[in-house]
């Protein structure tokens, strides 16, 4: 199947415009997504046999491997997800208001590299309308995976007012999602990184953990999981400082990372503005997921991503610290059955990693 792929779609698919072609994929797995028993078969004859779901969260993973934000920015496509072998989805980033995003182009492909730069800039429908389109699909057993919804800042929203702009997305979507990705990392929205700075940190991780505890407590339930998304560019130094205050206001847990606005290697000659994703970003994320880990005694949970197109890497990711992984350009190199590929390769780590933190219960 992934020779396939590679030799007959890929081609095909990589002669269009890439955001063109992203459409495309976008359409063949909403159209996928209407037809639950399908994806269920699917999801159960790509699955690894003999693995139990990981629990994290208060939520039940059945695989490991996860489809990070990105790729499904407007709830088109997350139905169909478990159906190619993904244990979870993120959809978005969602922003309070509807925005068209950065000018074209602002995708662009290195089939060389197994890379990607884009400057998208936060496009999508807004919280409001993802929130309708998600309104007929609760949770619960309509769903065959967790859905996660990341929330980023809107462009025209000041820095002073993006703690308002976030529980304005936060208030809409809190419903509908398993639990809630908060990107202050991307660098295509000019100043949100400095939203990742400790004051600003503690101001907007506050703000939403004080609305999450107080939707749980008048919906008497548990509060929804709340995962902070960083950028790969941080110092150790600011790691820490991002550590702390996760502990402080009650954060479930990390996703490392972004998008880079570093150009290691041959893209130092590559002047594209952008975020750059793909191979030639996993040995930062790599590191950065180790320095989590080890910084936090692996009982923060962090969700590997960031360069993962083998095998290889998934583990390498897991054995760093991640308890989860998630893939988005790896996905769109490896082709559709590529996550089932990495679940399948994780599975005796899946086990492994259950053993463990039982042990460290």
């Amino acid at each position: 199947m992934g020779l396939w792929y590679e030799k007959v779609i890929r081609p095909r698919l990589f002669a269009m415009d890439p955001e063109n072609a992203h459409e495309m994929a976008i359409s063949v797995m909403e159209g996928l997504g209407r037809f639950g028993g399908l994806c269920a078969a699917m999801q159960k004859a790509v699955q690894p046999h003999g693995t139990r779901p990981i629990e994290l969260f208060g939520l039940q993973f059945p695989t490991a491997v996860g489809m990070a934000a990105g790729m499904d920015k407007n709830a088109r496509a997350w139905r169909a997800a478990a159906a190619y072998g993904f244990g979870h989805v993120e959809i978005g980033t969602v922003t309070a208001r509807k925005q068209p995003g950065n000018d074209r182009p602002r995708l662009f492909r290195y089939p060389d590299e197994e890379a990607i730069i884009n400057r998208m800039g936060f496009n999508n429908d807004g919280a409001e309308a993802i929130a309708q389109r998600l309104k007929s699909h609760a949770k619960g057993k309509q769903r065959l995976i967790p859905l996660g919804v990341n929330i980023g800042k809107t462009k025209v929203v000041p820095l002073d007012q993006a703690a308002e702009d976030y529980l304005s997305s936060f208030n809409q979507l809190a419903d509908y999602a398993d639990y809630i990705a908060i990107n202050v990392s991307s660098p295509n929205t000019p100043d949100l990184r400095k939203l990742q700075g400790q004051d600003h940190l503690r101001e907007l991780l506050g703000e939403l953990s004080r609305a999450n505890q107080a939707r749980a407590k008048r919906l008497g339930e548990a509060p929804i999981p709340l995962l902070l998304k960083i950028a790969p560019d941080l110092t150790f130094r600011q790691m820490d400082d991002v550590v702390e205050v996760v502990y402080e206001t009650g954060v479930s847990g990390i996703i490392a990372t972004n998008t880079t606005i570093a150009r290691p290697g041959t893209f130092n000659k590559v002047h594209e503005a952008g975020g750059l994703s793909g191979k030639p970003l996993f040995s930062r994320s790599l590191e950065v997921v180790n320095y989590l880990s080890r910084a936090t005694d692996r009982k923060l949970p962090i969700v590997g991503v960031g360069g993962i197109n083998t095998p290889v890497r998934a583990s390498m990711m897991m054995d760093a610290g991640a308890s989860l992984v998630q893939i988005y350009t790896g996905f769109v190199y490896g082709g559709p059955f590529f996550p089932a590929k990495i679940s399948r390769a994780l599975a005796p780590r899946h086990r492994d990693w259950i053993k463990s933190r039982k042990n460290r219960r």
